[in-house]
């Protein structure tokens, strides 16, 4: 039994309200989070608020970049704490998790610590009325502290995605978990603590969302930017929160994203790069694919070959070898995501595999397990085609024209992601300028350089992070006027 406590100004907060942490492979209990309440909110923010004129606010760029590369360090000098901690939350195979989650988690401190001692600002030299001179340069200053609320799918990675900018650029933050993901967030707390990182920069507060941290949180008044990555209905909650005091928000939410394969594509690469984009991480990937179309020539092909990936995954615990996808995080995102396959199945779906619950042994049983699943013949307009699942499934229908495919691709209210599978270079581009996404891969997916610019259009988010974008988030310029 692990007891995960708020982690406020340096030290362990423990609140006499408390709710359970499972396991999602058993449904085994972990250990008791202490729920944060208004008072440990307001502790948390007041905290931050001092950091910024405390030690930390005095620090110089480089010793804020020495003490961020000391953070990625002691994470990983944990690297086995991190992992189990995480695997143990997510129910993720160790083999994913160990070669994305707990690296990309340490590194997104280094990043952008390093990106913040090269970032240029602006200077202007201007002539004034009276015939004299003046000066006019940009200086960027830290916005101030930061609410991160963080999703469950790929807990460390996404918030130091956050964290690691906010904190380069001199802010200080309140961190809201996934109450379901708890665990790295709270570990974290450790290793800022062993490196040095002065009290009150950073802080967590665990809880959900409505009357508890989550919402005490957002709606803040000395909150003075909030990050969010997480459905759409949350996003636009928060977006009316932070209307308040007219905060700025950072945004990445939902999508409904579509994977786009052309006959003439190398195929092989093709049925795997779709399988791993609509599988992996169980399908909890706001990246993944969950709608594919296949140009008709290689339609029936594909199906059948995309089947045999499907059903040539193993389901298992995080550590056995040879396990290639863990269950959902819990057991009422299984239930949501069954809603679905059952709503497939009304709506008059061709189950070309999985639908249901995959038998399991006995003591793995009460877990979060679905089939991997894959449908055909159903309308655009049918739920499964239209709405967010986030599990491990997808829709297949066949096309025939460019201009057919691009219309269908955009007919959703999301545009967060896409992949498109060609060998046609000229096809390639057109697709990548036509579809209405934040990021468009071409015979790949999940394929990130960190500098570049990340997030969605339409319904999926407002913002931009990565490199200096994130930068643009996390930090104000202020212009200097000097005359001379």
């Amino acid at each position: 039994m692990k007891d995960f406590k708020n982690f406020i100004n340096g030290e362990w907060v423990s609140t006499a309200r408390h709710f359970d942490n499972r396991n999602p492979v058993d449904n085994s209990l972990i250990g008791r989070v202490h729920e944060a309440g208004l008072a440990e909110v307001d502790t948390a923010v007041a905290a931050a608020r001092a950091a910024l004129s405390g030690p930390w606010g005095q620090m110089t760029v480089a010793q804020r970049v020495e003490m961020l590369h000391a953070v990625a360090d002691g994470i990983n000098r944990r690297f086995d704490e991190f992992l189990q901690a995480e695997i143990a939350d997510t129910g993720k195979p160790a083999s994913v998790a160990s070669h994305v989650d707990i690296p990309r988690g340490a590194a997104n401190f280094k990043v952008f610590a390093d990106l913040i001692k090269n970032v240029p600002t602006e200077s202007f030299a201007m002539a004034t009325p009276d015939g004299g001179e003046a000066l006019n340069y940009a200086v960027r200053v830290p916005r101030g502290v930061i609410g991160v609320v963080c999703p469950w799918n790929l807990p460390l990675l996404l918030m130091t995605w956050k964290v690691g900018p906010a904190l380069a650029c001199g802010n200080t933050v309140v961190v809201k978990p996934s109450e379901e993901t708890p665990a790295t967030a709270t570990l974290l707390g450790e290793v800022m603590n062993e490196v040095g990182v002065p009290p009150g920069v950073y802080n967590v507060v665990h809880g959900f969302g409505p009357d508890s941290a989550g919402a005490f949180l957002t709606q803040h008044p000395y909150v003075n930017g909030i990050t969010f990555t997480g459905e759409t209905g949350t996003g636009e909650a928060i977006m009316k929160a932070a209307a308040n005091g007219v905060r700025p928000v950072s945004l990445e939410l939902g999508g409904k994203n579509p994977g786009i394969v052309f006959a003439d594509a190398d195929f092989d690469k093709a049925v795997a790069g779709i399988a791993r984009s609509a599988f992996e991480n169980s399908g909890q990937v706001c990246l993944g694919t969950e709608r594919v179309y296949v140009e008709r020539p290689i339609f029936d092909r594909f199906v059948t070959a995309l089947k045999a990936k499907a059903e040539g995954l193993k389901l298992g615990p995080p550590n056995d070898d040879g396990v290639t996808m863990g269950p959902l995080v819990s057991l009422a995102h299984q239930k949501k995501v069954l809603s679905y396959y059952q709503k497939a199945a009304k709506e008059g779906a061709t189950v070309i595999t999985g639908g249901g619950i995959p038998e399991m042994p006995t003591a793995l049983s009460e877990g979060a397990w679905v089939q991997p699943t894959i449908w055909t013949g159903l309308p655009e307009s049918a739920a499964v085609v239209r709405e967010e699942i986030f599990g491990p499934c997808c829709h297949i229908a066949p096309f025939d024209t460019e201009q057919e495919v691009i219309a269908l691709a955009n007919d959703t209210p999301y545009g967060l992601a896409a992949t498109v599978w060609t060998s046609d270079l000229g096809k390639a581009h057109r697709l990548g300028g036509a579809l209405d996404v934040g990021i468009c891969w071409i015979n790949s997916w999940f394929l990130r350089d960190l500098r570049t610019a990340f997030g969605g259009a339409k319904q999926s988010g407002i913002g931009r992070e990565g490199g200096v974008h994130s930068l643009e988030f996390y930090t104000e310029l202020r212009n200097i006027c000097v005359k001379l």
